[in-house]
C-alpha cells in the first residue's frame, strides 16, 4: 500500500484524515499562502514519483480559490510522476451542465477540460447536481450517494411521528424516493418552478397527503435556502407536524441557516462535504468504499 497516499486539501483537511485512516494510508498535506494582490500559491514536501494520490478537496466557498489550489495542485503531482485521482466531495459548477438560456457557458463543461489538462485520472464526487453532468468528463468520474448514510441517520436519531420524505421539486424525485426506500416511508416530489432571469422560486399548487405527518425534505445541496423556505411554507398550509432538512452539501451563504429555521424547519442535517456546524453525517466510509474498488 506504499504506492499510495493521501493528500490533503486545504478545504478538506479533516475529511482527508479521517479517509487516510479509514485507508490506513499515509497522508500529506497542501500547503497554502497568498500574495497581498490575492493570488495563492501552494505546496507540498513528498516525492511522489510513481505513486498514487488520491487528492481531497472540495469547491465550497471561497469556490475559485479552492479550485485553483486543486488544478495547482493536481498540476505539479503530475508533472512529479503521480496518478491522481481527484476526490471533490462537493464539485462546485455542476448546476450549470446545460445552456438554460442562449449565451450561457456550460461551466461543467469547462470544468472537465480544466481538470484533464492537469492531469487527473479519476475523479469521486457526492451526489453530483445532474447524473447526466457525468457525461462531460472523458475519464472515469464516479459520483457516490450520500441519500443511505442520510436516511440512516435521520432514523437513528430523529424521533418522527408518521414521516414523510419530500422532494422540493421534481428534478429530485429520484434522489428522495431511494432516501424514502431506505426509511421504508412514503415520498412526494413538489412542482416548483425557477425564474432563469431572476432566479425566483414558485411552488406550484398540489394535491398532496401529508396533514399532521413529519416532513423531512430531502435536496442534493441548500445554498441561499430559497427553495427549502418555499417548500416549508408551502407543506405548512397541510397542518403538518415538524420540518426537518436534510442535504448532502450544506453551502449555507450568507444568513440561510436563520432564513431556514425563521420558515419553521426543526433542524438542518447535512454531510461533511462542507464542514460546519449542520455538517452531522461523516462520508468518509461511502469514499473508503469506493476506493477500494480501484484500488
Amino acid at each position: 500500500m506504499s504506492d499510495w497516499l493521501v493528500l490533503a486539501g486545504p478545504a478538506s483537511k479533516d475529511l482527508s484524515y479521517s479517509l487516510s485512516k479509514s485507508l490506513d494510508l499515509d497522508i500529506i498535506e497542501v500547503e497554502s499562502k497568498s500574495f497581498p494582490d490575492g493570488e495563492r500559491k501552494v505546496r507540498f514536501q513528498c516525492d511522489v514519483k510513481n505513486k498514487n494520490i488520491i487528492f481531497v478537496q472540495s469547491l465550497h466557498p471561497p469556490i475559485d480559490t479552492h479550485l485553483m489550489q486543486l488544478l495547482f495542485t493536481i498540476h505539479k503531482l503530475t508533472d512529479e510522476g503521480a496518478r491522481v485521482f481527484a476526490c471533490i466531495p462537493y464539485l462546485a459548477y455542476a448546476r450549470q451542465d446545460l445552456e438554460f438560456q442562449k449565451g450561457e457557458v456550460i461551466s461543467l463543461g469547462v470544468l472537465s477540460r480544466l481538470f484533464r489538462s492537469v492531469g487527473v485520472s479519476s475523479l469521486v464526487t457526492v451526489d453530483i447536481h445532474s447524473s447526466q453532468g457525468l457525461g462531460y468528463f472523458s475519464f472515469p468520474t464516479y459520483s457516490v450517494s450520500a441519500m443511505p448514510m442520510l436516511a440512516n441517520y435521520a432514523k437513528n436519531n430523529l424521533k418522527l411521528d408518521s414521516p414523510v420524505a419530500v422532494s422540493p421539486d421534481f428534478g429530485g424525485s429520484a434522489r428522495v424516493e431511494a432516501f424514502a426506500k431506505i426509511m421504508d416511508i412514503p415520498n412526494i416530489s413538489l412542482k416548483k418552478s425557477r425564474n432563469r432571469n431572476t432566479g425566483e422560486v414558485i411552488m406550484e399548487e398540489s394535491n398532496i397527503e401529508v396533514t399532521d405527518r413529519d416532513i423531512l425534505l430531502i435536496d442534493d445541496m441548500i445554498t441561499t435556502g430559497n427553495s427549502i423556505v418555499k417548500a416549508a411554507k408551502y407543506l405548512k398550509k397541510f397542518n403538518i407536524g415538524k420540518i426537518y432538512a436534510l442535504c448532502s452539501h450544506a453551502v449555507l451563504i450568507d444568513n440561510a441557516s436563520s432564513i431556514i429555521q425563521d420558515a419553521g424547519v426543526e433542524e438542518i442535517i447535512a454531510t461533511n462535504t462542507i464542514p460546519c456546524n449542520v455538517s452531522k453525517v461523516d462520508i468518509t466510509p461511502i469514499l473508503t468504499e469506493h476506493f477500494k474498488t480501484i484500488r
